[in-house]
């Protein structure tokens, strides 16, 4: 399931510092004793409401819609009694599924941060993954989520993940959302928990939130997620690491829906102005897709020059 990454060393001129851009936003001033916690999962998840409610005020944009309002990636600090010496930060990162901003840019703006903050020895205390209980069933979204989510931590950094249901306020009894858990626990998330995750519920309190959080800065800080060893140590590009592979199949297999629904459309759009707009809209989709796919690829003078092993 995922690639073994052997040894690493350092690079004197690291590709990944290629992606970042000059609208990407991180800490002015990273420390070696700050303690990382990026809160990760689909759009409209509560990822923001539960930074709001955890820091006790509104300093994260929250949607009322499946839009996500977390464009770019969000960094929150705040202090813990039990570390004086240390800042705990918060991220709040945009799900794999925003309306406005496609996935290959949101893989690389968390990739980037979480670059950056390896290359600035800060410490990753563990990542919560928040998923709505209300929803009946682990849907293509979700499950595309998931997937690159796993990508890019790794099986070595399974152990520090939370994975967090919230809006139990929202749902109509509580057994509903217990048959919910026990579906996510004995299938969508089987393989995480079986390596070391825990399962908590967010019930919308400060306490709660306190308390998951409490949780992740017991554990081991661990060393690296899996893409901040392919970017930072290895030397790979985006495009290489396993939740950039992970993205590219996602992403042709859409392609291949994307061209069967215009073969169909097209078929009955004669003289069918509404059913003409789809297709027109769909051929726009297409092109957003070649694009990311492009992106995506491994350039061949990459492909020779790691052949002959010479990055």
């Amino acid at each position: 399931m995922f690639r073994n990454l052997g040894k690493t060393k350092n690079r004197k001129s690291p590709t990944w510092k290629r992606e970042i851009k000059a609208d990407d936003v991180f800490l002015s001033d990273p420390r070696e004793s700050d303690m990382v916690v990026p809160i990760m999962g689909p759009s409209g998840s509560g990822k923001s409401t539960f930074i709001n409610i955890l820091i006790g005020q509104e300093v994260a944009s929250v949607g009322h819609e499946l839009q996500s309002h977390t464009a770019h990636i969000q960094h929150f600090t705040l202090t813990h009694p039990d570390y004086p010496n240390r800042r705990i930060v918060i991220i709040d990162t945009p799900g794999f599924d925003d309306s406005d901003i496609d996935d290959r840019e949101i893989l690389r703006r968390i990739a980037v941060w979480l670059a950056r903050s390896y290359d600035a020895k800060m410490r990753l205390a563990g990542i919560i993954y928040l998923h709505e209980i209300t929803q009946p069933r682990m849907h293509g979204t979700s499950r595309k989520n998931l997937d690159l989510f796993t990508r890019l931590c790794g099986p070595e950094a399974i152990k520090n993940v939370i994975l967090i249901t919230t809006k139990w306020d929202e749902l109509s009894s509580e057994g509903i959302g217990k048959l919910r858990e026990s579906q996510l626990k004995g299938e969508h998330w089987k393989h995480m928990v079986n390596m070391g995750s825990r399962i908590h519920r967010f019930d919308g309190t400060q306490r709660s939130a306190r308390r998951i959080v409490n949780y992740i800065l017991a554990k081991q800080p661990l060393d690296a997620v899996q893409i901040q060893t392919e970017l930072v140590q290895i030397g790979d590009i985006l495009a290489e690491t396993e939740a950039g592979r992970t993205l590219r199949f996602t992403l042709q297999e859409l392609l291949k829906m994307q061209k069967a629904m215009s073969t169909k459309m097209h078929g009955i759009s004669e003289g069918d102005s509404s059913m003409h707009e789809k297709a027109l809209e769909n051929e726009e989709k297409i092109r957003q897709t070649l694009k990311q796919i492009k992106e995506l690829n491994i350039p061949l003078s990459r492909k020779i020059t790691r052949f002959l092993g010479l990055v």
